[in-house]
């Protein structure tokens, strides 16, 4: 029982820090927000090889992520704080950068285990600074192809777990075959209308044989 109430509280807070983080995104990024979805940050860029409906099978050349544990929610320790520290100046070089779309949240066993945000595309991961805090790290994706959902209202876990589920029967009727963990991504802040956010989740995968 008390592990099921840790859960379940650490769930709430992960939707608590989330939501800190993309208010801080936004307002540390651009003057006038919307209450309609448009944030005006710069969007991690990819190319869509397939599209039916919510769904997409979708490309990214490199995403260079600063990423963290979900663990450690409160005050300095939250993954709010580590991140939006490094993006501030707390890495190797005193480099502040811009916030980009979307934030990911890795998913295992029904929660978030990670965040990151995506570094703008100016930066390889060789120029990237490092962080100065442990533990946060850097990390490349290349050649990254995933099959996605996109889905409106609040990023809380039971609205990633059903569509997580949806674009699971769309990847096994399309014969393709998963190759890591899901990701969660969400693109506004708190205050936007709920039928206007954009929330997705991506599943990395290979056709069966390889992607043509």
């Amino acid at each position: 029982m008390n592990d099921l109430c840790f859960t379940i509280s650490r769930r709430k807070n992960m939707v608590k820090y989330f939501n800190i983080l993309i208010l801080a995104v936004v307002m540390s990024s651009v003057s006038g927000c919307s209450v309609f979805g448009e944030s005006g940050v710069e969007i991690a860029p990819y190319t869509v090889l397939e599209k039916e409906e919510s769904f997409e099978l979708r490309h990214y050349d490199r995403l260079v992520l600063v990423t963290t544990s979900m663990e450690g929610l409160e005050g300095q320790n939250s993954p709010f704080s580590k991140l939006f520290d490094y993006i501030s100046g707390n890495n190797s070089v005193e480099q502040k950068i811009a916030m980009t779309a979307p934030v990911f949240m890795d998913q295992r066993d029904m929660q978030s285990e990670t965040m990151s945000f995506v570094l703008p595309a100016s930066f390889s991961f060789a120029d990237a600074p490092r962080p100065e805090d442990p533990s946060v790290r850097l990390e490349e994706l290349r050649d990254y192809t995933v099959a996605t959902i996109t889905f409106s209202g609040f990023l809380r876990q039971n609205n990633i777990e059903e569509h997580k589920a949806l674009l699971e029967n769309w990847i096994a009727q399309k014969d393709y075959k998963v190759t890591g963990l899901a990701k969660a991504a969400g693109y506004n802040p708190p205050f936007t209308i709920p039928a206007m956010r954009r929330n997705e989740v991506l599943i990395p995968v290979e056709k069966n044989g390889g992607l043509e």
